[in-house]
C-alpha cells in the first residue's frame, strides 16, 4: 500500500494543482501544527514550523516566477 492509496491523501492528491511537492507541503502543514501542540512550545518546535514556512513560501515563489 502505498501513501497515495489512503482515502484522505489520495483526495488531496486528486484534487490538488497536479503538484506532488505542493500537496505535500499542504498535508505535512497539519503535522507540524500537531508536534507543536504535542510537545509544547520549545525552540525546536519553533524551528521546525519556522523552517516549514520558508520552505513553504519559497516554493510558492518558485513556482510563480517560474509560471509568468
Amino acid at each position: 500500500m502505498k501513501l497515495g492509496d489512503l482515502p484522505v491523501i489520495s483526495t488531496v492528491f486528486e484534487a490538488g494543482a497536479d503538484d506532488r511537492i505542493f500537496d505535500s507541503l499542504l498535508l505535512v502543514g497539519p503535522l507540524i501544527i500537531g508536534l507543536v501542540i504535542i510537545l509544547n512550545r520549545s525552540f525546536i518546535t519553533e524551528a521546525l514550523a519556522g523552517a516549514y514556512i520558508i520552505i513553504f513560501v519559497i516554493y510558492v515563489l518558485y513556482r510563480g516566477i517560474q509560471y509568468e
